[in-house]
């Protein structure tokens, strides 16, 4: 692929939209046969975008927020996540090689094997660790952690968990066009709904003005809700689709206004179980059955609980006659 669809489809606006590609795309979709009969199942497989030590979705978010911290001059980037965070992960190695510094503060979740794997890639990684334990005790050492990561001036550049900033949220609406060309090369048929985890919004943002900028009306975004400490519905979604909308038009693209609504984006909040980090028996069996059935290999805090709630809502008709695509956000290195 030949520089950003952004860029193409919005020419006007492609200097003013700096993207640094980390990884190589169009990501493989397939057909996933087995995992269940009643409607027709895809998956675009993201787990190998990405050509450093972390892959997947935060890789897709990191090509248009790294070259925005360098337009602002910061050194050190500031964010927060779970104790096992992917997006944090990502954000330090990706970082360190452009010579940035990464600050994360971490707030609990269930510790297991996962969880003890990625803490110690995060302690390996050069990011500095602030364990800060609770959403409330990050939100009150706020400004001490701006103060502790500022120098010379330099303010550190903030990230919400996730990246779920409007530039951030680019990388899906990047990644919804790349999808768009796929369905009009006859990879794949225009699905009905894309099913992903949701545990910041950024990429269900994404992929809903994507779609929408694509002309992929029929399609519709479906969240499963796997993090209890944001609120996360279809109105906060929508309105960071806005956002991004709007910082599309602030760098000069040329679209209409109110791409996104609200009900172009359903959120389910049943398979999240007792809260973020919480393995659940429906998430470990989808896990199991994607192995085994698919050879997809699935995490527990995201991908596992959205996969299950695909194949349950299929299993119940929510989908009707499909096709369904499953988005594989999961992107794994050294064998987790």
């Amino acid at each position: 692929m030949s520089g950003p669809l952004l860029h193409r489809r919005f020419p006007e606006a492609a200097g003013a939209l700096p993207r640094e590609p980390l990884g190589d795309g169009p990501t493989p979709v397939r057909e996933l046969g087995g995992l269940t009969g009643r409607v027709p199942l895809w998956c675009k497989d993201e787990s190998g975008y990405g050509r450093g030590g972390w892959g997947g979705n935060k890789v897709r978010k990191l090509e248009w927020i790294l070259p925005d911290v360098r337009r602002r001059g910061a050194r050190t980037i500031l964010t927060v996540g779970g104790t096992g965070t992917n997006w944090g992960l990502a954000t330090a190695l990706y970082a360190r090689e452009r010579g940035l510094r990464t600050a994360v503060a971490l707030v609990d979740q269930p510790v297991d094997d996962h969880v003890r794997r990625q803490l110690e890639r995060l302690r390996r990684s050069g990011a500095t660790l602030h364990l800060t334990r609770t959403k409330a005790r990050t939100i009150a050492a706020a400004p001490w952690l701006f103060l502790r990561h500022s120098a010379h001036g330099h303010l550190p550049y903030f990230l919400p968990a996730g990246g779920s900033s409007p530039v951030g949220t680019l990388g899906y609406v990047e990644a919804a066009l790349e999808l768009a060309d796929q369905i009009a090369a006859g990879a794949l048929p225009e699905p009905s709904h894309v099913v992903t985890a949701v545990g910041s919004g950024g990429t269900a943002a994404g992929l809903a003005l994507g779609l929408r900028l694509a002309g992929l009306e029929r399609t519709r975004v479906v969240g499963v809700v796997v993090n209890d400490t944001l609120r996360l519905d279809a109105r906060t979604v929508a309105a960071l689709a806005g956002r991004t909308e709007r910082l599309l038009r602030a760098r000069g693209a040329d679209l209409p206004r109110g791409v996104v609504a609200p009900n172009d984006v359903t959120l389910v909040r049943d398979w999240l179980g007792p809260g973020y980090g919480h393995p659940t028996p429906r998430g470990t069996e989808a896990r199991r059955l994607a192995a085994e059935g698919a050879g997809l290999d699935l995490e527990p805090v995201y991908t596992a609980k959205a996969l299950g709630a695909l194949l349950d809502m299929a299993d119940g008709g929510r989908f009707g006659h499909g096709p369904v695509l499953f988005l594989q956000t999961h992107g794994p290195r050294d064998g987790d």
